[in-house]
């Protein structure tokens, strides 16, 4: 049972990583239309991957344990984890707080909705 979650968390985290990826270069690029010379293509690929990876294990394998509810458990588990990954996006990428909020929330919902469907 343990291996099978294991093998789900890492193609969830694959996933995860390619969406975000994805909506980070969309809406770096093209929506704010920031430069790459301002923020370089291999900053945001690192962005990308360090924010799932840093988030989705703590989702998956700590807060099971803290929240057994599964409505609580969705709704602390999500804000938190697009709280953390606006701050980071914020610093790491110095960007405006209110552009690493509307990028973590449209990370992190179609992330969870297409992880939803295709599990």
């Amino acid at each position: 049972m343990l291996m099978e979650y294991e093998v789900l968390f890492s193609r969830a985290l694959i996933l995860t990583i390619l969406i975000e990826t994805i909506i980070l270069f969309i809406f770096i690029k093209y929506l704010f239309k920031i430069s790459k010379e301002k923020i370089p293509n291999s900053k945001l690929i690192f962005a990308g991957i360090f924010a799932s990876s840093l988030t989705l294990p703590y989702l998956w394998f700590i807060l099971p344990y803290v929240i057994n509810d599964r409505i609580y458990f969705i709704i602390f588990g999500e804000l938190a984890v697009f709280l953390a990954e606006s701050l980071f996006y914020k610093f790491y990428l110095n960007i405006s707080f209110k552009k690493s909020l509307i990028l973590s929330f449209i990370c992190n919902l179609v992330s969870f909705g297409l992880g939803l469907v295709v599990f």
